[in-house]
Formats: C-alpha cells, sequence, structure tokens
C-alpha cells in the first residue's frame, strides 16, 4: 500500500477514489484525527494513480468526481464523516506545506535571537548598507530582511498572512511554486526599498503583498475557488498599503517593499495565467 494523498474533507477524499476506481485504480481510505488518507493498493499503478491526484489537486470540484461518487452508488456508506475531526493543530499543519511551516518557525527563531544578540543579528542579517556592496559575496542579504521583526504585532501579523496565503499556494501549485513567490517576492521588494528609502527595513510583509496580488489574480484569471481570495480582502489590502504611504497607521512601514512584492505576485499570476490560456 502506498499513500497518495492526505486531505481535511473526507468527502473529497472520497469522490477521489470513486474516481479512481471507476478508471479501475482501486485505492482505501483510511482516517485519522490528520485528516483522510488515501492509499494505493496496487502499486504498478502508481503513475496513473499519481498523474490523477495530480489533476484533482489543481481542480478538486470538477464534476467528475461527484459524478463517479453518485455512479458508484454508495458514497456515504465507506467512511464515518463525523469521526477523526481533525484538532486544531492538525488543522493547522493541514493548512500548511513544509514550506510554509519552515518558513514559519524561521521566523519565529530570528525574533527570539533578536532579543539575545540584538544589534549584531539586525547586522548580519540586514540588507546591503550601499550600492558598492550589492555585488559582494553576501547573497543572503537580499532575502534575510524578510526574517526579521521589530514587534510581536508585526511578527504574528505577517506569520498568520504566510501560513493562511503561503499554505493555500503550497497545497494546491507545491512548494516550488512557493519558492519561487518567495524569493521573487523578497528580493524585489528589497530592491525597490532600498533603492527608493534606504537599507534600514525587516519583515515579510513584501513577500506576503507577492502572495496576496499572486492568489488573487490567479482567482481572477482561472476560477480556481482553492486558489483564491474575495476581492474585498484584495481591497482591504491594497487600502493598508495606500494607507502606509500617507502616515497613519501609527508605525513605521516599508510601504515600497509592499508595492514591490505586490508587483511581482501580479507579474507571476499574470504569466501563470497565460501559460494556463495557452495550453
Amino acid at each position: 500500500m502506498i499513500q497518495l494523498l492526505l486531505l481535511d474533507d473526507p468527502r473529497l477524499a472520497q469522490s477521489l477514489a470513486d474516481y479512481l476506481a471507476s478508471r479501475g485504480v482501486r485505492c482505501e481510505l483510511r482516517q485519522s484525527e490528520l485528516g483522510t488518507a488515501l492509499w494505493l493498493a496496487d502499486a504498478s499503478r502508481l503513475a496513473e494513480a499519481e498523474s490523477e491526484v495530480t489533476r484533482f489537486l489543481r481542480e478538486p470540484w470538477h464534476p467528475r468526481y461527484a459524478e463517479a461518487s453518485w455512479r458508484s452508488g454508495q458514497a456515504d456508506m465507506r467512511i464515518d464523516y463525523s469521526a477523526g475531526s481533525p484538532s486544531l493543530l492538525a488543522q493547522f499543519l493541514l493548512q500548511a506545506g513544509p514550506l510554509t511551516l519552515t518558513l514559519l518557525l524561521l521566523c519565529l527563531l530570528v525574533f527570539g535571537l533578536q532579543w539575545l544578540f540584538g544589534r549584531t543579528l539586525l547586522d548580519w542579517l540586514g540588507f546591503y548598507t550601499s550600492w558598492e556592496a550589492l555585488g559582494g559575496w553576501q547573497l543572503w542579504r537580499m532575502l534575510t530582511p524578510a526574517l526579521l521583526h521589530f514587534s510581536m504585532l508585526h511578527l504574528l501579523f505577517n506569520l498568520l498572512w504566510w501560513w493562511y496565503l503561503g499554505g493555500m499556494v503550497e497545497r494546491t501549485r507545491g512548494s516550488g511554486k512557493l519558492l519561487t513567490l518567495l524569493l521573487a517576492g523578497a528580493v524585489l521588494s528589497h530592491l525597490l526599498q532600498f533603492a527608493l528609502v534606504g537599507p534600514y527595513f525587516g519583515g515579510l510583509s513584501g513577500v506576503v503583498y507577492a502572495l496576496v496580488g499572486y492568489v488573487w489574480l490567479q482567482g481572477r484569471l482561472n476560477r480556481r475557488p482553492e486558489l483564491a481570495i474575495p476581492d474585498a480582502l484584495f481591497g482591504f489590502m491594497l487600502a493598508w498599503l495606500v494607507l502606509g504611504f500617507f502616515d497613519v497607521l501609527g508605525s513605521a512601514t516599508a510601504n515600497l517593499a509592499h508595492l514591490g512584492g505586490l508587483l511581482a505576485g501580479l507579474l507571476l499570476a499574470g504569466l501563470d495565467g497565460r501559460r494556463v490560456s495557452g495550453r
């Protein structure tokens, strides 16, 4: 038996199992507090099963899966939908993938180290202090300002959005896509903030805005309910960005980093959207 997938929605897991069964690929469903796992019975069908799982993750609400359950005639007979309800911790972990959780823990670790090492750590992880230093060997400085946070509220606000949006991208598009957004959002936001304001900034907000832009535009381009945020939420984040430029938020914000991240996310979403429509 080979585990193919773990889902927090047992009905979605059941519909995928029914669809695979209609194609002659037999799977077994097993429940735990982490969710519902789909196990492949015949290892010789692994390549076909993995291909179908990839397609399912792109469009889990496609009618083909519900139709397969209806045709099976026993959609509610093989699994207890009230059993195995995930705990709060399990739900938190199910929302996030390995990269989402790794960066979240890294930000928490760096925040704790800031209290111990103070200015020394800021000097080591901060952005380049001059254009001349930009071409040097300390390439980590292009990314590490995203790990620095200067208050608990600043940290929690960014990590909540990272967990929610980063987890959404990683679950639906994979860790590679999330890594691309992380790198592009961090580099573009940091360069723009440095070029127009200066080197003294930090926080994951630029990356968060890259995720906001990417998820919102992808949802509109591809009509994907599993990768989308409401227009009202996008409007709120846009208003927050604009208000930052007028110094009405009561604290210093890296406004150009936010703008740079948003532009990076929108650009990547547009490029991905064009690839999808061109297939």
